[in-house]
């Protein structure tokens, strides 16, 4: 793996913060929709599903994924629609009613603080704010090219009837603003109801096993080499793939692949992940407390993020990430890619663990080190 040196300029246009998310409340084709005419949506990383030119993206940059949100008061609905890469929601503040069917019909589940909710491709999607005005769902989605959205055939005629129209190359036409019909290139028109009978059917109960809760998560207190340290003491939960754990029994709440792998990771005061790295792109988003994040080895440039902040960690770049609170906290951590992470310690952190009876196997997992054959003189 090439060097990675990240400067303090480049790691401050990799970070973003609370303070730094804009809103564009003409994103999609239901923003005239009564009941949908409030919300917010925002894109962070990515240039997600957006049908906005007017949508500000904070960092373009392509990461194998999207991170967005969508804010709403009480009562405001997420119309009806489907993706066909993956779609995680992530709550992060309030309460959701999450339904699915081509008219909503088909099951339903809360998501609450803290829960996470894969939601199957090809299928349509909507969800309602139940709880209070500052509700708050991150979205993480599949690829850099996520291929758009196909709205519910109702979504796209009541639309019509607000003088909004859908191209098929995705782009939001607003004749109430002046826009003209597009001669080039055709509407998109509802799907038909052989195509809607062919998508497939989720009952509650399978789609309840896409969703992670408090209960559900599965934590490791040997899931990084660096656990075995002082300063390195961290927890780790899988919520979707594999992903960077070094646990051989330790499994994800969500196995298929999604192009990203998403983990909870939390710590004690004083206690986080010590220096490693990984070829794959990572963003690091706070949940709660406040954490330090310190790039490079020999250069160190460093960022202090609260909730809800989050950095772009370059691929390749070393990195470690400290709890600086005064009580335990966590946050979410999203890598690329559908295999497993494999990280490279620090040689220092490979040393220590060593010297504390832990290393990592020729499988990637850790083991007591007397066990772990070596080179003869190592």
């Amino acid at each position: 793996m090439s060097q990675v040196e990240v400067t303090r300029q480049e790691l401050e246009r990799r970070t973003i913060r609370r303070s730094d998310f804009v809103s564009c409340n003409q994103a999609f084709i239901d923003c005239r929709t009564p009941g949908s005419d409030r919300k917010e949506n925002y894109s962070m990383i990515g240039p997600g599903v957006t049908q906005s030119a007017n949508q500000v993206v904070n960092l373009r940059e392509a990461h194998g994924y999207n991170i967005g949100a969508a804010a709403m008061p009480h009562g405001i609905v997420n119309n009806l629609h489907l993706h066909f890469t993956a779609e995680v929601f992530i709550c992060f503040r309030g309460e959701f009613l999450l339904r699915w069917g081509a008219d909503g019909q088909e099951g339903e589940l809360v998501l609450r603080e803290g829960d996470i909710a894969s939601i199957p491709t090809w299928i349509y999607r909507g969800f309602t704010n139940i709880g209070p005005d500052d509700g708050w769902l991150f979205t993480c989605l599949g690829h850099d090219d996520t291929g758009g959205i196909i709205w519910g055939p109702s979504v796209l005629r009541e639309a019509e009837g607000h003088g909004l129209f859908l191209t098929e190359d995705n782009r939001l036409v607003d004749t109430v603003a002046g826009d003209e019909k597009p001669e080039d290139v055709e509407l998109k028109r509802p799907m038909s109801a052989e195509d809607i009978s062919g998508l497939h059917s989720y009952p509650v109960e399978k789609m309840r096993r896409r969703v992670a809760t408090a209960d559900d998560l599965e934590w490791s207190a040997r899931g990084l080499l660096g656990s075995a340290l002082p300063g390195g003491v961290a927890e780790l939960a899988q919520v979707i793939g594999f992903g960077m754990t070094e646990d051989r029994v330790q499994e994800p709440r969500i196995y298929n692949p999604h192009g990203h792998n998403i983990s909870w990771l939390r710590a004690a005061p004083g206690e986080g992940m010590l220096t490693h790295r990984h070829p794959g792109t990572q963003v690091l988003m706070v949940f709660d407390g406040e954490w330090d994040v310190t790039l490079n080895r020999d250069e160190e440039v460093s960022v202090r993020l609260g909730p809800w902040d989050m950095v772009s960690v370059p691929a390749g770049a070393w990195r470690s990430v400290r709890n600086v609170s005064g009580e335990t906290a966590s946050m979410l951590v999203i890598n690329s890619g559908d295999g497993r992470v494999r990280l490279e310690w620090d040689d220092e952190v490979v040393k220590a663990a060593a010297d504390a009876g832990v290393g990592v196997d020729h499988n990637g997992y850790l083991a007591p080190f007397h066990l772990i054959p070596r080179p003869v003189g190592k």
